[in-house]
């Protein structure tokens, strides 16, 4: 077994140590819930959700949030904390997720940042300089006016001519990231992709990913969706439209949800509905490779099995005791 390195000390002024943060990361569906959970209950940590459709009320089977039995006995963070016609940036997790886990080592315990959104976890981890810019409702229509012109394809040529690197780190069909980069390049005179340059790192980190077999994935996406469906996925829709969120606000484009608006409003039978999540689900698994590559030197990779967490718990173990004998 690949041990990690101890965590080092921070070669800054006053050789101050950079204090534990274990991420624990992986696609959609991989079984990073229980197996976060169960971790964190052995090492009395809490644990930071990395996830960014866990951010919003309301939105609960759609999400595959932590259910409150799977959160029982262990405290968890950035879930449930927005309104779903609420906009959180980039920037606005960052600032939570820093304190959230600031607050977590204060009191003595140690946290995991658990989740498979990329830019999330890369946000925190590599002290990303993110443009605080607040979202611009005017230039906001006129780029969407824009992109219904001419097509997301070309907006996203649009975008490369004036920000290759952030143009390389969008997928063209993401209508939503490719705005959202216009709107900084233009408010601000800086280029989107300048929220890459990174910091000096804030905490020591141990990355843990989880995988399977893809084919074994995609059972276990198509099974997760079925349950969703016969858990009220539908259901759950229909009461955010009746509360009155409109079917264009930006938290709707999380898989799934306008695909069952779609149905609602009978524009497609369910079946369609639901064939089209599975295979938008297993896009985004594939996109969610380019974030954590399994050959990326920093990540420690573990294949999910029944024993895979007495594994994970033993590198934690080594790791943190590695940091404690170095401090002596």
């Amino acid at each position: 077994m690949h041990l990690p390195e101890p965590p080092k000390l921070e070669e800054e002024q006053n050789h101050i140590r950079m204090q534990p943060l274990v991420v624990i990361l992986g696609p959609t569906a991989v079984g990073k819930t229980e197996v976060s959970v169960d971790l964190a209950k052995r090492f009395a940590g809490e644990i930071v959700s990395a996830d960014s459709r866990l951010l919003y009320r309301g939105m609960d089977i759609g999400t595959a949030k932590p259910t409150l039995q799977e959160r029982k006995g262990v405290t968890h963070h950035l879930i449930d904390v927005a309104d779903p016609d609420e906009v959180w940036s980039l920037a606005d997790f960052q600032v939570a997720a820093r304190q959230t886990i600031d607050g977590i080592i204060s009191r003595g315990r140690l946290p995991f940042l658990v989740g498979g959104t990329g830019q999330y976890i890369r946000a925190i981890t590599q002290a990303w300089d993110i443009p605080k810019v607040r979202p611009d409702p005017r230039l906001r229509q006129a780029l969407n006016k824009w992109a219904l012109e001419i097509g997301p394809d070309a907006l996203h040529v649009r975008l490369s001519s004036v920000d290759p690197q952030a143009a390389a780190s969008i997928n063209s069909r993401n209508l939503r990231r490719i705005i959202r980069a216009l709107e900084v390049i233009f408010t601000t005179g800086r280029l989107f992709s300048h929220q890459r340059n990174t910091g000096f790192p804030l905490y020591d980190v141990l990355f843990l990913g989880l995988s399977r077999p893809r084919d074994e994935l995609y059972r276990r996406v198509d099974s997760r969706i079925e349950r969703m469906i016969e858990n009220g996925f539908v259901e759950e829709v229909r009461r955010l439209l009746d509360c009155g969120y409109s079917p264009e606000i930006p938290v709707f484009s999380a898989i799934g949800y306008l695909e069952i608006i779609a149905y609602v409003e009978g524009k497609m039978t369910l079946d369609e509905a639901v064939t089209l999540i599975k295979r938008k689900t297993r896009v985004f698994i594939r996109h969610q490779a380019n974030w954590f590559k399994p050959d990326d030197p920093q990540i420690h990779w573990f294949r999910v099995s029944h024993n895979c967490v007495d594994d994970l718990e033993s590198i934690i173990r080594y790791w943190l005791k590695g940091a404690k004998d170095e401090k002596v």
